[in-house]
């Protein structure tokens, strides 16, 4: 008797521990998914392209592309899609849409996801590996760009 006691005390034990453990995961469950929200709301869902490159402006570093001269092109399909340039000149740039000249570098992509790539919402690399983001040109010059516009 005193062994089926030990082993329902036991069992009672697991149940606490178990019970616990799915608590634990239920709150880190609520947790993302309140992380998630948070990450979404701040960017909203009717950022466009041309919100990004009107962002760009305001983040260039003249420092950074000191020596860099590099002619970027975006093809960007979807509803809000289009052609952007960017063309960067020893520490100066100008920006305008359509076509340019001889890119250096383009990147073709969905609206969508160059969007999303921009607020660090996709990974630029993982939609270069699964052939969302399409870079055609100096890979070391469209890496670059990161450092230009930060």
């Amino acid at each position: 008797m005193k062994d089926e006691l030990q082993t329902n005390d036991e069992m009672h034990g697991q149940l606490k521990q178990k019970g616990s453990f799915f608590i634990c995961i239920g709150r880190l469950a609520a947790v993302i998914c309140v992380c998630a929200a948070m990450v979404a709301a701040a960017t909203p869902e009717d950022s466009t392209p041309q919100g990004v490159f009107d962002a760009m402006r305001g983040s260039f570093q003249p420092a950074k592309a000191k020596g860099v001269h590099a002619r970027y092109q975006w093809d960007l399909s979807g509803p809000n899609g289009g052609e952007w340039w960017i063309d960067v000149n020893d520490g100066t740039y100008k920006m305008g849409k359509g076509k340019i000249d001889h890119p250096s570098v383009t990147f073709i992509a969905k609206d969508k996801d160059w969007v999303a790539i921009c607020h660090d919402q996709l990974s630029g690399t993982w939609a270069y590996v699964t052939g969302r983001l399409k870079v055609r040109g100096d890979q070391g010059v469209a890496r670059k760009l990161g450092e230009i516009f930060p």
